[in-house]
């Protein structure tokens, strides 16, 4: 081992002796030996030596890759094997007094400041003809790469390409590819992927790592050459993956296409001729990864014509079958689920871009007999055992999930002649039973897969009957019953995070494009209580979903019986569908930055209803055939929509609306004209923008500007005059409520007043007493001065009472007339002392 403080000079006398070895050839092996005590461990005396001796070390170990400039292969090796030890270095027995080893990573963070892997990277070009050195200098960078600093220090250099283009020299042992592809892998994983696929993307290194793959695809026996022809067909998946990498010009794209669909499309083709594949996994392995260079090169639209030529489509569509045996090769039943799986996902990507080829194939029969394999009875037990199985594990899901997808991407394509060709299939009523499979399947257990599988198929059925009268009647009654759990969806769910988001914007566009526009489908839907589902979750007022309920409401209108359920409708506490689209309204405008006074009233007078957004931007002249921002803006929110609709209900006789909501009101109803006058606005500023107008356009053009002014300032007195009718009513009620309270409150005084009296007369006995006077008095008083023959005689006694005032003369009173009762006496103390209450409570005084 040697002290740090030591290392300084032992690299001069290195140098020095370089220069010697270029003379004489003796001093190679001393040379080589000062040149191993490098590789030694390093010692240290403090502990804080190795940060003072770092720059000093760092520089040292640099001068290690210099010294590769040395013409000496046993030199040069000598380096290499110096910086393969940093790595494996065993700590010194005996170590002399006062020192101690420096830490395990040290040599390799000096040789990481100092640049050696770069250096190394550069010493290629030295030692390109010796394959011993060549070699030697690999390991070293193989050791080198697993750190990232070392592997950014190496793409400096330009290593991928370097590397990439030694992959071809003769070599025997195998170890130059196997070292090289090790290196890639770890620039792959330490620095940019993009950086390292650029740098490989030229024409010499395709070429070579394409001769390098075919060696070991034809030569390649051995596990290991298996596994390494793997790892060249992943660096070149990488490369089809890059527009700027000429794969199909060096005719490597070609040559993969073919090896995906040989055993596939049994077609003889010099490319792989006597190429044999096994069941092993390396060969498996192998099949997935063309796999994928198919998918990669179908984002490639240069590739088209070679995916074209080459028989992908049949090779592709042959796993579209039902899983009875095992596939080509004796493939295990898991392995080949693993490949039909992802061979179904690689066609969802190819079909949309060769349909001729996808309709001449009959694609779209031998999916929909897939289909009904999926959903029929037959025993399958699906392994789930790749990525592409997940959730497929004892059921056809996956299978089902993937053939979707496929159907999913043609159709998206909205061609007619694949559109009928499906239709023609019979395509309707069999994704209607899958709907119902899969909706059965999730309440058992929802997950992911089967949310999917329903979007997918709700997407099939919108794309197939849309525009088609005869396809919304066969849709009508049955899918109409499907589609209402949908709309019906506990809106929870809608945050769950599985797809239930999806699956109803599915729904809705099903809806839309199924039953909208027939009337036996819309009547039935009506008939099912449909609209108040819909206004249902339009009252959730999610955005996402508001747009495209509204738009099924407006063209639902058009239908007569739909403006009745829309009015009937009722949400919670008794909100109505017309209160409900004011309050979107007004949501709506508070998103769009629409300015409005604290009452709702309009503020801006020159542009009502423009957004803060709008009111930013310039108006910039643009040809005829261009929309303007004003018109724009009519497609990127709903108020259009909530006008609409309003128009359909009538904006007269409107029920539960408040104050504010006529406020509102008055602005909606205005909103046309309010629009005709933000386009008339536009035209006159574009046309101020490079025209001076004559006399007569200008003044035509500044009456309707202030036309357009005037029915916003009539629309403000309106709302004014609303306000202010409002506010007087409330104030009627206000008093109306005061005066109420009032007279409760005067009620329960007098309550209180005519109970203190009976608790005094029924406790005090002078009370008592006057009390008897006051009654007789009364009675005197209300006596008749003339008697006459239909009178009654009252006895002012009442038997039975026992009280201390004496007994009373007969007197004769006349009946109270029917007109009196309730008159003034009511209101007197008499009038609240009722007979059989006095007897209760007479029946618990004493006689004194």
């Amino acid at each position: 081992s040697k002290p740090l403080k030591d290392l300084a000079q032992i690299m001069e006398i290195l140098n020095l002796c370089a220069k010697k070895v270029n003379e004489r050839e003796a001093f190679t092996e001393p040379f080589c030996e000062l040149i191993k005590l490098c590789g030694l461990p390093f010692q240290k005396k403090k502990l804080s030596d190795e940060v003072n001796y770092s720059a000093a070390v760092s520089k040292s170990i640099a001068q290690l890759g210099y010294l590769m400039r040395v013409p000496s292969s046993q030199v040069r090796i000598q380096i290499c094997k110096c910086v393969v030890s940093f790595y494996d270095a065993e700590l010194p027995r005996k170590l002399p007094a006062d020192y101690q080893p420096t830490s395990a990573n040290y040599k390799i963070q000096m040789a990481e400041l100092g640049g050696l892997a770069e250096t190394l990277v550069l010493s290629l070009a030295l030692v390109e003809h010796q394959l011993t050195e060549k070699l030697w200098v690999l390991k070293a960078l193989q050791h080198l790469s697993s750190s990232g600093v070392n592997c950014r220090l190496m793409m400096q250099a330009q290593a991928a390409s370097r590397l990439c283009l030694y992959l071809n020299d003769a070599d025997p042992s195998g170890q130059l590819v196997f070292r090289s592809s090790e290196i890639l892998w770890n620039l792959l994983e330490n620095t940019s992927k993009e950086e390292v696929i650029n740098q490989l993307s030229n024409l010499e290194c395709v070429h070579a790592l394409k001769e390098a793959f075919v060696d070991l695809l034809m030569r390649g026996f051995r596990h290991c050459d298996r596994q390494l022809r793997n790892d060249l067909l992943v660096f070149a998946m990488l490369l089809a993956g890059n527009p700027a990498a000429p794969m199909i010009e060096s005719g490597f794209a070609k040559l993969l296409v073919v090896l995906a669909t040989f055993t596939e499309v049994k077609i003889p083709n010099p490319l792989v001729k006597g190429l044999k594949l096994t069941c092993s996994h390396e060969d498996f392995e192998l099949k997935k990864l063309l796999f994928n260079v198919v998918g990669v090169l179908s984002k490639d639209p240069q590739a088209i014509q070679l995916l074209s030529e080459n028989d992908v489509m049949p090779a592709l569509l042959h796993y579209v079958k039902p899983n009875q045996k095992p596939g080509f090769h004796d493939w295990s039943a898991a392995q080949y689920e693993e490949l039909q799986l992802h061979a179904i996902a690689i066609l969802a990507s190819v079909a949309p871009l060769l349909v001729d080829k996808y309709l001449s194939c009959q694609a779209n029969t031998l999916l929909l007999v897939f289909l009904e394999w999926c959903v029929g009875q037959d025993p399958f037990f699906g392994q789930g055992n790749s990525f592409h199985g997940t959730g497929g594990r004892g059921t056809k899901l996956a299978q089902m999930r993937y053939s979707l997808r496929v159907l999913r991407s043609v159709m998206s394509l909205y061609d007619d002649a694949v559109n009928l060709n499906l239709f023609d299939q019979g395509a309707i009523s069999q994704l209607l039973d899958i709907l119902k499979y899969a909706a059965n399947r999730s309440k058992e257990k929802e997950d992911a897969i089967l949310l999917e599988i329903q979007a997918d198929t709700l997407f099939l059925l919108s794309a197939l009957c849309e525009n088609d009268i005869h396809r919304k009647e066969l849709f009508s009654y049955e899918g109409i019953d499907i589609l209402m759990p949908f709309i019906q969806m506990d809106p929870k769910k809608l945050y769950s995070g599985l797809g239930h988001s999806s699956l109803l914007l599915g729904a809705l566009d099903c809806l839309w494009s199924c039953v909208v526009g027939c009337y036996t489908a819309e009547d039935y839907f009506l008939e099912k209580q449909g609209i108040f589902l819909l206004l249902d979750l339009l009252a959730l007022k999610q955005r996402n979903l508001c747009n495209i309920i509204l738009g099924i409401l407006v063209e639902f209108c058009d239908n007569p019986k739909t403006t009745l359920h829309i009015s009937t409708w009722r949400g919670q506490k008794e909100q109505t569908a017309a209160k409900l689209l004011i309050q979107l309204w007004r949501q709506e405008e508070s998103e769009l930055g629409v300015e409005r006074d604290r009452w709702g009233r309009l503020v801006d007078m020159k542009r009502p209803i423009a957004g803060s957004f709008q009111k930013q931007l310039e108006v910039i002249p643009m040809p005829a055939n261009c929309p303007s921002l004003a018109i724009v803006e009519v497609s990127e929110n709903i108020r259009a929509k909530l006008y609409s609709l309003l128009c359909k209900l009538g904006f007269e006789n409107l029920t539960g609306l408040l104050a504010k909501d006529f406020v509102t009101l008055a602005i909606i109803r205005k909103y046309i004209d309010f629009k005709v006058g933000e386009v008339w606005s536009e035209l006159r500023a574009e046309i101020q923008e490079e025209f001076r107008p004559v006399a007569s356009d200008e003044e035509a053009m500044k009456v309707i500007s202030e036309a357009s002014e005037d029915t916003a300032r009539m629309v403000a007195a309106l709302q004014t005059e609303v306000l202010e009718s409002e506010y007087h009513r409330e104030l009627q009620e206000e008093k109306k409520t005061y005066t109420e309270i009032q007279a409760v409150h005067k009620q329960r005084e007098m309550v209180d007043k005519s109970w203190k009296n009976l608790l005094t007369r029924t406790s005090n006995y002078e009370a008592l007493k006057k009390a008897k006077r006051l009654r007789e008095k009364s009675i005197e008083a209300s006596r008749l001065k003339s008697k006459t023959q239909t009178g009654a005689f009252r006895s002012t006694d009442i038997k039975g009472l026992n009280t201390p005032i004496g007994s009373g003369r007969l007197g004769t009173v006349e009946s109270t007339p029917p007109q009196l009762i309730g008159g003034p006496l009511a209101a007197t103390d008499l009038a609240l002392r009722k007979p059989s209450g006095c007897e209760e409570a007479l029946k618990k005084i004493r006689r004194v």
